[in-house]
């Protein structure tokens, strides 16, 4: 189980890191427009991102 977990944040980390690696311009502007987001969009973002990451584990396992 400790292996899994390690190998999904691992795996979190390398598909985080590739945007900024590939195109750091777009993503310094990404970045910008999320700090003017208010409260409430920035949760939506966030729960859109989980409840898609929950699905893909879903269809994964």
């Amino acid at each position: 189980m400790e292996s899994n977990l390690l190998a999904a944040v691992a795996l979190m980390l390398v598909i985080e890191g590739i945007l900024p690696f590939l195109a750091p311009s777009v993503w310094r502007e990404t970045f910008r427009k999320m700090t003017e987001m208010s409260d409430g969009q920035l949760r939506f973002v966030g729960l859109s991102s989980m409840l898609g990451g929950i699905l893909l584990l879903y269809l994964a396992v």
